[in-house]
């Protein structure tokens, strides 16, 4: 039973086997002894042992912390450094650690096929090295975690001809269960193995992506400076010294890479170089105080790119994929993506002083289709970048090719290698998971550069937005490979411009070949058209502006976070950031405004009708059109048309009041609406309806008004003349003896005239007047005219012409 259990390799001495037989000979009389007597009961016995000891295998854990060098050559020393841990319930003792060369791996799905099973106790390892090449530890106490160092010169390990071999870092001992000794467990990982250097390099293009998720808001200060607001403060966090975009930037500045670049991510981290806000709840937000580190992380990015490449996406970095597949069919979203890529040059120039390259498009993964490629050509990019497990290679070639394929249009397909562009994904924030994706980088590098002796261009394009600790794995991988001796380093243009292999397959797949697991994570339809709704409020708004870039740039690139590929698996948030930059900028467009008006009352044929327009903006607005329409024009118009307009134009924070002349022809109520057009005839804002009440006074009304005048003033005419008339007949029925009378009541001149006429009329053949009567007459009629006498009631009218101004009866 001992010797079964020996893993192959161990050599137990004679006497140790000795004893292990006699111990299981006296173990095993008594048993056979309770076996002829309780065979039922021996069964159970023996299928609790059986279990107990399958339970205990592969019970202790091994981690493989370290290992160097990565790279080992002819006279190093390799040292592997990690942690056992008993997750078992009883003790291992006489346990120790020991390194296993198993042979070499000649493809690289084989390496793929060692790394799943990295920790299984089942595999050809070749034996220990043994000797004084180990660790022990004479007690394994459970769930306690010793660590182990062995160091062991490379010759003792007995490689043979260049490749990569794996490296097996196993535990062996005994419990109290399993008296002997057996494999407990086993870490594997690899050992590449080129101590000289080789026929021909690998040229490789690592890409070292700077890229986060959206942390601008649409919203601006009022101020001059237009005081940017953030979304929280998770930028600061990134930036500070051992942050995630920190450990990029102070890895990558050591390295020999292409630095591929968010233009939204610099000008973030230059906002935040001056005044800038944070939001808080509701309304609220809070003054940014990490000026100073976004200075300094500005500085150092500005010299790490220095001589270096760089390239950059469009501003930020939008969904090309999701752009493709839902949102074609919106009007307007490819002119996003237009906008995007023109200001991605100008920002990063600006902000870095260097100039970058704009040729490049990345769909996300490097999975492509023929739309995705279309949308990502569509901008001005001529290069796209893939990876080999979308554009598969189906030609049966026996090496990876290289990288630039050409798959027609002008259009050039950079394919990266899937196996090293996912090496570092996952969680390696553990010391063994780093290690292990080092060096099975590092496998699958020299296994690629050992297929051929033909020279060729591999770009590795790792996923965007890495961990520190996943950024750190990477760090250590590249300086690795850059000083080995089975790559050189090239940049990204460079390994476009390589001569494709003509083997290499160029046809991409179909739009149905597309991973079903990123389809899933694309904005959705629905997202472009909100998108499509803001930008054409914007387009609606800005043309009013006396200073447009004060909107046009911040929600411009609003617009351009809102598809950005970041958004991927956060479909609640993305849907949030569209909804909050929508209900700003209608806010904002709000500002300007109709006053409303309450029912207005028109007395009389004609009047002016107010209408107000308030500019809450900090900035003037012109370019407005107010129309003012009647919804009944047969009683209320205006100069004989339904509507009237007038171009306006208001002062920031200022209103102006706006007066139209209307007619009314009819009495009653007429609503009438006030609306703001653009002068080239689109709405502007919500439209203000009021009642207008019309109290005129019509024609028939003035007729009958005027006939009731006429017969008053001809009533007191006929009232005065009979007067007058009986007073002339009681002056001449008087006559002589009434003449003192007469005379003191000092008739007037009319009465006298009167009077002589009747008497000239009564004896016209009269030889004589009486002296008295003539005295009387000549006496009234020459008498100056006394202060009680009445005034003529209408002057003699004048025949000359009316004055200027003055009114002239007819």
């Amino acid at each position: 039973m001992a010797e079964a259990a020996d893993f192959p390799g161990t050599s137990p001495s004679p006497a140790r086997r000795w004893l292990r037989r006699t111990g299981v000979l006296l173990a095993g009389a008594p048993l056979l002894a309770g076996l002829l007597q309780l065979p039922a009961a021996s069964a159970d016995a023996a299928e609790q042992i059986s279990a107990k000891a399958a339970s205990d295998t592969g019970t202790v854990a091994v981690s493989v912390d370290s290992l160097s060098p990565q790279t080992p050559a002819d006279g190093d020393t390799l040292t592997v450094s990690g942690t056992v841990t008993n997750e078992g319930k009883q003790a291992v003792t006489d346990a120790h650690v020991g390194l296993r060369v198993g042979s070499v791996l000649t493809t690289r799905s084989s390496i793929d096929d060692l790394a799943g099973h990295a920790d299984d106790l089942s595999g050809n390892d070749g034996p220990e090295v043994g000797g004084k090449y180990v660790a022990e530890f004479s007690k394994l106490t459970p769930g306690v975690a010793e660590h182990f160092s062995i160091s062991v010169p490379v010759d003792e390990l007995d490689l043979g001809g260049d490749g990569v071999y794996p490296l097996g870092v196993s535990l062996s001992g005994e419990t109290s269960a399993q008296p002997w000794e057996q494999l407990l467990g086993i870490q594997r990982t690899f050992l590449p193995w080129q101590p000289d250097q080789a026929d021909t390099a690998t040229k490789t293009t690592v890409l070292w992506p700077l890229v986060s998720t959206v942390h601008m808001t649409a919203e601006t200060g009022s101020n001059a400076q237009q005081t940017p607001v953030f979304l929280n403060d998770d930028l600061a966090k990134e930036i500070s010294p051992g942050g995630r975009l920190d450990q990029l930037l102070s890895l990558g500045k050591e390295l020999d890479v292409t630095w591929v670049i968010d233009p939204d991510l610099l000008a973030s981290v230059d906002a935040m170089t001056g005044s800038y806000r944070i939001r808080g709840d509701g309304d609220t937000t809070t003054a940014g105080t990490h000026q100073t580190v976004a200075k300094q992380w500005l500085a150092e990015l500005q010299q790490a790119v220095l001589d270096k490449e760089v390239v950059a996406l469009p501003f930020g970095d939008p969904d090309l994929a999701s752009l493709a597949h839902n949102g074609t069919g919106v009007t307007g979203s490819l002119s996003q993506l237009k906008a995007a890529t023109d200001v991605a040059a100008t920002t990063v120039e600006t902000i870095l002083h260097v100039t970058p390259s704009t040729d490049f498009a990345w769909p996300v993964e490097g999975a492509v289709d023929p739309s995705i490629v279309k949308v990502a050509t569509s901008a001005g990019a001529d290069q796209v970048i893939a990876r080999n497990d979308s554009l598969k290679e189906t030609g049966g070639l026996s090496y990876t090719p290289s990288a630039a394929r050409p798959i027609g249009g002008g259009t050039t397909a950079v394919v990266a290698d899937a196996r090293l562009s996912k090496a570092f994904q996952g969680d390696l924030t553990k010391a063994s998971a780093s290690t292990l994706a080092v060096q099975a980088f590092l496998a699958q590098s020299l296994a690629l550069n050992m297929q051929t002796d033909k020279q060729r261009s591999i770009v590795v394009a790792p996923q965007r937005m890495p961990t520190a600790s996943q950024a750190q794995a990477m760090a250590a991988a590249v300086t690795a490979l850059e000083g080995g001796t089975w790559s050189q380093s090239q940049q990204l243009t460079a390994a476009a411009k390589a001569k494709p292999d003509s083997g290499a397959t160029t046809k991409v797949p179909s739009r149905s070949a597309y991973p079903s697991s990123l389809r899933k994570q694309e904005l959705p339809r629905s997202a472009f058209e909100q998108i499509a709704a803001t930008q054409d409020k914007l387009d609606n708004f800005k043309v009013i502006l006396t200073d447009e870039s004060r909107v046009v740039t911040p929600f411009g690139r609003a617009v351009n976070r809102e598809m950005s590929t970041s958004w991927r698996g956060r479909a609640t948030a993305a849907s949030t950031f569209r909804e909050d930059v929508r209900t700003y900028l209608v806010s904002l467009a709000d500002q300007v405004k109709l006053i409303d008006k309450s029912e207005t009352k028109l007395s009389g044929r004609s009047a002016t009708i107010p209408v107000t327009v308030q500019n809450n903006l900090v900035q003037g607005v012109d370019h407005l059109v107010l129309r003012i329409t009647s919804t009944n024009p047969t009683r209320l118009e205006f100069d004989d048309k339904s509507y009237i307009q007038q171009s306006i134009a208001v002062s920031g924070g200022h209103s102006t009041t706006v007066k139209f002349t209307t007619s009314a022809n009819v009495n009653g109520k007429t609503t009438l609406t006030a609306q703001l057009f653009t002068e080239d005839g689109q709405a502007y804002g919500a439209p203000v309806n009021f009642d207008v009440k019309v109290t005129e006074i019509t024609a028939a009304v003035m007729l009958v008004i005027g006939g009731g005048v006429l017969l008053l003033v001809l009533a007191g005419f006929r009232m005065y003349t009979q007067r007058k008339r009986a007073a002339a007949r009681a002056a001449e029925e008087e006559g002589p003896d009434d003449e003192t009378d007469e005379t003191a009541d000092g008739p007037t001149v009319e009465n006298a005239e009167h009077a002589g006429h009747a008497e000239r009329t009564a004896d016209p053949g009269g030889s004589q007047e009486c002296p008295e009567e003539e005295s009387v007459a000549r006496s009234g009629a020459d008498d100056p005219e006394q202060p009680s006498d009445e005034t003529p009631d209408t002057a003699a009218e004048s025949t000359d012409p009316s004055g200027t101004g003055e009114r002239v009866d007819r």
